[in-house]
This record gives C-alpha cells, structure tokens and sequence, in this order.
C-alpha cells in the first residue's frame, strides 16, 4: 500500500536543475513541503514560485553541500521552518571526464567532497532527526556508473561506487528503525550535467540515444519510490541487463568499452552512457 506523502518534508539537493527540480515538483504536487538546496539562489526562486504556485511550500537554501557546517545548518533551518525531516533526496553531484592518469589529487578531492561527501554530511545531519520522529527515507540518488566504471569517468564513478557502500551498509544498520534507504541508478539523463561537466580531454559529447531517459522519467521512479519504498530503483529498465552481463561477463563490457576508447582516440566526439 502506497505511503500518503501529503505533509511531508523533503531535502532536495542539487534541486535548480534537472532530476532534482523534476521531483521537487512532482512532491509537492502531493502535498510535499520541500527545502530546495542548490549553490545558485537565482534557479531556486524560479523552481519554488512554481512549487508554491502548486499550493505547495518551499523553503530556499543556497549552500554548498560539501561544507559540512552548510550542511549542518541546512537541516536546522528546515527543522525550524518546518518542524520535521521526512525526506532526503542526495542528488547534488557533478562529472568529471579525464584519464585517471590525469586526474589530479585536486580534481578526486573536489569531485568526492561534492558527490560522496556531501550525501555523507546530509545523512550524518538528518538521521538523528529521523530516529527521533521514528521515520523517514534517504534516497541517494547513484548511477549505473555505480556498478561499472567506464573509462574517462573514473573519478566520477568511484564516488558513485563509494555512495553505494554507504548505502548498503546503512540499510542494515538501520533495520527495524522504519527509516529505509534507497539506491536510484539513472542511466545518461537529459540533464545540465554534460554541459557543466569538467572535461579534460578536449573533446565533445554526443548522448546515446539507446540508453537516455528524461529527468522527468527518473523523478518519477524517486517519487514512487518514496511511495513505496525499495532498496534499489532503475528508471531505465535495460540497466539491469547491464548491470547482470558485468556481473557474470565483465570482460565482455570491457571489450565494449575499448570500442568506445578507441573512438574517442580516434574521433572528435565520444558517446558515453552513465
């Protein structure tokens, strides 16, 4: 039986853009109240007019997500506007495309403090609040890069990797709490996230056309899953059918991935699925 989210409270990061305004919406068209985290203030007024113009509430808060202090006092200020923390999407994160070879200290530093970190310092401020209420739901927004390295992306798919081991190990430690945890492993999404990509190699993306989906699509696999809670979520179905041939056949993947290596040696654009 499906969860009644109406007066709900839900953290959204990386809420200005793509998957995380797609589902900002698509809560508060239940009765959601949200608290729109991003770094850029401007795209979070234009994403809450429409939520309020939904009938909904929601509560604006530009920070960084890799500053634990920022994030600290992020769900301080939700709980003293809203009272509670039923919802915490992790879905702030960026890519980064380079060789390892080339990836500097700096760049893993940067890409980890975003992506893995952050989640890490949501969880850390939000669980205590949760175990308090006696409920509520951490969804980490992940990638199928989550479960394969492609090359290039290296950097990028270890914090997805690492994002799952916490979250797996949480899952458990958390049985009987009636917190759940959920994974969502999006394929490439028709997002901001190629164009704001660091890319150290000088050449262009085209996205497949296989294996993309909208933002839209992936919001509405979170929604549901809030819904209903799973441990793990795939908007795209064909991602399983990856994720099993690596599993029982990753020499096959890399045999795949050299052709996409070599065209991107060869070729001034690159095709790459994440």
């Amino acid at each position: 039986m499906s969860k009644n989210l109406e007066h709900s409270v839900a953290i959204i990061t990386g809420a200005s853009s793509g998957i995380g305004r797609e589902t900002a919406f698509l809560l508060a068209r239940k009765g959601v109240k949200i608290a729109l985290v991003s770094r850029r203030e401007d795209k979070l007024q234009e994403v809450a007019q429409e939520i309020n113009g939904l009938g909904s509430e929601a509560l604006i808060l530009p920070i960084d997500v890799s500053d634990q202090d920022q994030i600290d006092s992020m769900v301080e200020r939700v709980l003293e506007r809203f009272g509670q923390v039923d919802i915490l999407v992790n879905n702030a994160g960026f890519g980064q495309f380079a060789p390892i070879e080339e990836t500097s200290a700096d760049d893993m530093r940067e890409i980890f403090g975003v992506n893995f970190m952050g989640p890490f310092y949501a969880i850390k401020a939000a669980l205590p609040h949760m175990r308090k209420q006696g409920s509520g739901h951490i969804i980490n927004i992940s990638s199928v890069a989550g479960k394969r390295g492609f090359p290039f992306m290296g950097a990028y798919c270890a914090t997805k990797f690492a994002m799952n081991a916490i979250s797996e190990a949480l899952r458990i430690e958390l049985t009987g709490t009636n917190i759940h945890v959920s994974l969502v492993y999006p394929v490439t999404t028709k997002t901001e996230f190629f164009d704001v990509l660091k890319n150290k190699t000088g050449r262009r993306f085209e996205l497949p056309t296989m294996f993309t989906q909208s933002a839209q699509q992936v919001a509405q696999a979170i929604v549901k899953c809030a819904e209903n809670p799973k441990t793990e979520v795939l908007p795209f179905p064909l991602a399983r059918l990856l994720i099993v041939i690596n599993a029982i056949a990753p020499s096959l993947l890399d045999f795949i991935l050299r052709k996409y290596y070599k065209s991107m040696t060869n070729e001034n654009s690159a095709t790459i699925g994440l």
